[in-house]
């Protein structure tokens, strides 16, 4: 298993355990030199709070309890990629490296459209530019949507 799939198995670990408590099902974790640092989970129903999406989550902790010079070496794993909301704060916070599970293209198959603008958009018109990786492993994040999701007989 690659590096990459390792950290984005933990992440659909976090989606499943957001969903287990009531919320749509995303994670994300940020690491650091090989080291998990920081974990977080999608929250916006139980704090109903539509900003609470598994990255928002993150970057606001990570905000509070690393040094810039630290998030700038960090890369920030998510079991899906990125909406507009959470790559500007990703992009806000100085973190220059990000890893998704599964694209935002196949999320929008699976749960309806959301705000057409991507985070691979978002990142390429950045001023400092944010390394984006993904999809790394579409099925595996897939799953969990597909569980959650109401889907069309």
């Amino acid at each position: 298993m690659s590096e990459h799939s390792r950290y984005i198995s933990r992440t659909v670990e976090l989606a499943n355990r957001a969903m287990e408590s009531g919320n749509h099902p995303f994670g994300a974790l940020l690491v650091h030199n090989g080291k998990v640092l920081l974990e977080a989970e999608n929250t916006i129903i139980s704090e109903n709070d539509a900003t609470r999406h598994a990255e928002l989550n993150l970057v606001s902790h990570a905000s509070h309890q690393l040094a810039p010079d630290i998030l700038r070496e960090c890369t920030l794993y998510t079991s899906t990629e990125p909406c507009a909301m959470c790559a500007g704060a990703i992009y806000w916070a100085g973190i220059r490296k990000v890893v998704y599970g599964g694209s935002a293209e196949v999320l929008s198959q699976i749960a309806g459209p959301g705000i057409g603008i991507s985070g691979q958009e978002v990142f390429s018109t950045c001023h400092q530019s944010v390394e984006l990786i993904g999809p790394v492993a579409e099925e595996l994040c897939s799953e969990v949507h597909l569980r959650y999701w109401p889907h069309p007989s």
